[in-house]
């Protein structure tokens, strides 16, 4: 018989991975060293708006540029962090130095007072703009700049964003965006959102069974509670999904119930899936040790950028499992995602795919930036291998606080 990371801990031995392999995961230096041999200089960083878009632009003192898309649903009202606590400490340093700029930014006129999904967020926008600059720079995509790439096409789920609707009309909305995207993967959300009533009940029960009669065995599935559920209900619902062989049971109960979630996770066999709303890496060190979740899902924006959520993936590749992470909104999420995927071992067997049309006006001469036969090939240029419309970019104006 096979033993089991879960198995083994029910058992009461010792977990596949000591603390002490999680904890120097969480303190490995991830941004590559010596990939530039003189200092590349970060001359500022702005927060740029066209419409309703949002976006980050870095410049260095040798002219070199990086954007990042800024979560614009967000960043319309969190933008005074970005201009006033974030951009000011990282203006005129060395873009080489960006994973201790991360520490300084936290530590800055008591900045960690504000952590939360606006400050991280303004940190992550921030921190890509520099990376897709250092980059260009050294000609290096974007995965090149933390280890070795290992893929150049990402294997993607499409998520649904419904929840309220019938089984029925679940199920050809799911046909609909498979169809779009050729994904061999789906996920679907169940519950009411934070609470459950009979109604979501009955949908639930329905729609479970009901998605692997339509799409076989050959279909990964799997199912976003978003905090919806009690234990006793999260416990019978994932019955049911392992009954029809769903892959992951993502936020059965309220994010931050930890001892409610290890609960559900040490009774069921189906991994449970988790991050999405974390915001801490000694939060995420103790989810991965006390394998609270199987399936560690840091948001790269929500969680602070690229180099955290990096951190996080090795701590759970020292545990011997997935770090699938989570896509926050449209925009320009998918393509951080796939460079993300482009050099992390332990990234699941599909990621993230939204497939909104809301996404800055981007185009790559090496992929088509978009999900083909459920794969998305991921750009090969130098940072992130995009380029922005031109007319686009002469038409954003300068955002202040």
């Amino acid at each position: 018989m096979k033993l089991t990371r879960r198995t083994a801990l029910a058992l009461g031995a010792a977990p596949f991975a000591p603390a002490a392999k999680v904890a120097d995961a969480m303190k490995a230096r991830v941004l590559k060293t010596g990939l530039s041999s003189a200092p590349v200089l970060i001359e500022s960083i702005e927060l740029m708006r066209n419409g309703k878009n949002y976006f980050v632009r870095a410049r260095s003192k040798d002219g070199a540029v990086g954007y990042a898309d800024a979560h614009s649903s967000v960043m319309s009202a969190a933008y005074p962090i970005l201009i006033k606590k974030v951009a000011p400490v990282l203006a005129g340093k060395d873009a080489r130095d960006l994973e201790s700029l991360l520490d300084e930014v936290y530590l800055a006129n008591s900045n960690y007072k504000w952590q939360g999904l606006p400050f991280w967020l303004s940190v992550a926008c921030a921190e890509i703009a520099i990376l897709d600059l250092l980059g260009k720079t050294v000609k290096k995509p974007l995965g090149a700049l933390f280890g070795n790439l290992i893929r150049t096409e990402i294997p993607v789920y499409r998520a649904s964003g419904n929840r309220g609707n019938s089984p029925e009309a679940e199920i050809d909305y799911l046909k609909k965006i498979v169809s779009e995207t050729g994904s061999k993967a789906i996920k679907f959300r169940l519950g009411a959102r934070m609470r459950y009533d009979d109604a979501s009940n009955r949908r639930d029960q329905t729609l479970i069974p009901l998605t692997r009669k339509t799409f076989g065995d050959s279909m990964a599935i799997y199912a976003d509670g978003n905090g919806s559920f009690d234990v006793p209900m999260a416990i019978k619902t994932g019955r049911l999904m392992e009954q029809y062989k769903l892959a992951f049971f993502e936020e059965p109960v309220p994010f931050d119930y930890y001892d409610e979630t290890k609960q559900i996770a040490d009774t069921l066999t189906i991994p449970i899936a988790l991050g999405e709303e974390e915001m801490s890496l000694r939060g995420f060190r103790r989810i991965i040790e006390s394998n609270t979740a199987q399936v560690v899902q840091p948001d790269l924006l929500y969680f602070g950028g690229m180099i955290r959520s990096i951190k996080v993936s090795r701590m759970a590749a020292a545990a011997g499992i997935d770090c699938t992470p989570h896509m926050s909104g449209g925009g320009l999420g998918f393509l951080y995602i796939a460079h993300f995927a482009s050099c992390v071992p332990n990234i699941g067997a599909h990621q993230e795919y939204k497939g909104e049309d809301d996404t800055l006006p981007v185009s790559s001469p090496t992929s088509p930036l978009k999900s083909i036969n459920g794969k998305l090939k991921v750009p090969t240029g130098p940072g992130l291998g995009v380029y922005l419309d031109p007319d686009f970019l002469k038409r954003a104006v300068l955002v202040t606080a």
